[in-house]
Parts: structure tokens; C-alpha cells; sequence
């Protein structure tokens, strides 16, 4: 049998799961262990088809909508990206037992985006179009007064009447340097405009970041464990790419590695988006340990001590 080639790998830490997404899967989790199945969760519960489909064996049941709910006395949790005003006003009106599972990363932007509404400002909102975070973060406040931008050059073209006051916030997931390129043209065109009190960029999306590039350039690929609804794992990948990693893929599962591209490398990096869990990471480790012979080292840039409490509805029925 021929001798397997040396592969040795640089593991990216931190990486995978943060508090936001244990919390959010807690919430599922011990609310189907106190109140039994169904339970009912408002688009997918974290972007990760993996998390996903164990707690739909569970007993979790995903709807786009609240519409798609029955009348029911079953519990019904938003994600963790959060959602519009509308969504909880809803359950309400229908008298459903709803459960927020929203990161409270995410509820610090909309409760700041709502104080500078108060305050009578206009909110630029830094995000990508149709994220659920996104949605959710546009829907605190009244249409029209959020306006999107996703580049410098959307940002060139705002326009407001003299005398508008602005402020701006930002989706938690982002890209921290295509970020601060954005907020650098918004601060150029706009030198009053209100900033955030503390960066709206979330810790872990700036950990798992600073890990990969550290890791990218020592290495000849790098794959990034992830869904690509995943807009933190997406980033995650094009990090790398900036970083100088000539190979770079986002994969799921094993079956998604294409072995033309990853069959001969020399070294390989391997992070993981915010919501996968480890054991992803473990079967692609064990995928190329199978073609190679692998050497395991871990490059840490951060140690995240992160830890949000369920919400209150849970936290009770925890503590019983």
C-alpha cells in the first residue's frame, strides 16, 4: 500500500459555534424538552442546514412564515437573525406563545437604530440585501426610514435633504474590512453622521476573521466549514482568498469537497462559520486523513469567554 502524503493542518481558532448560535439552538432544544413536540421556528433557526435538520428530527418545525403556523399552544420561536416589528406584533394578535430566540448582538443594533430614530435622525443601515438580519433590522422602524447600502459606491449615491441628521448601524455578520472601507466613505461624505457607541460588527465574526488571517497565507488551501446562506462563512471565505490562500472553498459536508482541486495539496486551513458545529470540522479532518497523512496544529488568535442566557420564558423553566 503506498504511503500516504504529509498534510498538515493549520486549525483556525476561534471558530464555529458563538454564544448567539448556542444560545438559539438552546432555546429549540429546551423548549422542546420542557413543552414536548411541535415546536414551531420562524426560518431556519441559524444558517445551517446540518443544526437544521437534527432539530427537525427532533420535533422542530421551520416555516417561512407565521401564516404557515396553526392555531396552535405550542411555542413559536424567531431566529436568531431576528426579525421585523411586524413579525411579533403578529403572534400577538393570534395569541401565540412566542419565544425570541434573536442574538442579543442583533438586538443592540435594532434597540440603537430605534434611539436614533427617536432622536430624529435617518438611519444608512451597512448590510446585505435580504438577509434575514437585514430584514429584521430595516423592519424596527418605519418604511423608508432605513436606507441600505452595500457598497462605496451606493454610498456615493444617498442623497438627503440639507439639514438631515444621520446616523448609521451595521449587520453583525459583515466583512470587518469591507466594512470600515464603507463607514470610512460615509464618515468622508457624511462628517456628521452618528457612529455606534461600540463597533455593531459582532465578536465572534471579527475572531473568527483575524483567525483566517492569520492562517491563509501559510497555507496552500483553506476550507471554511459552513452553509453558503451563511453570510459570516461567506466572508470567511473571501478572507482567506484576500489573505493570499490561492484555494478556498465553503463546504458543508464532506461530499461537497472537490477532491480535484483539494487531492494535492501540501498544507490546508480549515475554520468553521459561526453556526457549524465541530463535528463538521472532525468529518472533514477525517475526510483528508483517509488521502493523507495528517498532522493537527491549532492557531489561536482569541479566547472567547461569550455567554447569553436563555430568555426569560426558558430560563425559568431551566432553573425548576
Amino acid at each position: 500500500m503506498a504511503e500516504k502524503p504529509p498534510l498538515p493542518i493549520l486549525l483556525c481558532a476561534p471558530r464555529g459555534f458563538c454564544a448567539g448560535v448556542v444560545r438559539a439552538i438552546d432555546v429549540v432544544e429546551e423548549a422542546l424538552r420542557k413543552y414536548g413536540a411541535p415546536v414551531y421556528v420562524r426560518h431556519e433557526i441559524v444558517h445551517n442546514r446540518f443544526v437544521v435538520d437534527s432539530l427537525k428530527r427532533k420535533g422542530a418545525i421551520f416555516v417561512d412564515e407565521l401564516d404557515e403556523i396553526p392555531e396552535t399552544q405550542a411555542p413559536v420561536i424567531f431566529s436568531a437573525h431576528g426579525v421585523p416589528k411586524s413579525v411579533p406584533q403578529t403572534a400577538r394578535n393570534r395569541r401565540l406563545f412566542a419565544i425570541d430566540a434573536t442574538c442579543p448582538l442583533v438586538t443592540k443594533v435594532h434597540r440603537e437604530a430605534e434611539i436614533h430614530f427617536k432622536r430624529g435622525r435617518t438611519i444608512i443601515l451597512v448590510g446585505h440585501a435580504g438577509h434575514p438580519e437585514v430584514v429584521g433590522t430595516m423592519g424596527q422602524l418605519p418604511a423608508g426610514m432605513v436606507h441600505l447600502v452595500e457598497t462605496e459606491a451606493d454610498v456615493a449615491r444617498l442623497a438627503f435633504p440639507p439639514g438631515t441628521k444621520l446616523a448609521f448601524v451595521t449587520q453583525t455578520t459583515l466583512s470587518v474590512d469591507d466594512t470600515a472601507a464603507i463607514v470610512a466613505a460615509l464618515k468622508a461624505r457624511f462628517p456628521e453622521i452618528a457612529a455606534p457607541h461600540k463597533e455593531d460588527i459582532c465578536y465572534a465574526t471579527t475572531n473568527r476573521q483575524e483567525a483566517v488571517k492569520r492562517v491563509a497565507p501559510l497555507v496552500e488551501a483553506l476550507i471554511v466549514v459552513g452553509s453558503p446562506n451563511s453570510s459570516n462563512s461567506q466572508r470567511l471565505r473571501e478572507v482567506a482568498e484576500r489573505s493570499g490562500c490561492a484555494k478556498t472553498a465553503l463546504v458543508l459536508r464532506t461530499d461537497e469537497i472537490d477532491w480535484s482541486v483539494f487531492g494535492d495539496i501540501r498544507s490546508l486551513g480549515i475554520t468553521a462559520g459561526a453556526s457549524a458545529p465541530e463535528v463538521l470540522v472532525e468529518e472533514i479532518i477525517a475526510a483528508f486523513a483517509q488521502r493523507f497523512d495528517v498532522s493537527v496544529e491549532t492557531v489561536s488568535t482569541a479566547d472567547e469567554s461569550v455567554f447569553f442566557p436563555l430568555p426569560r420564558q426558558l430560563r425559568e423553566a431551566a432553573t425548576a
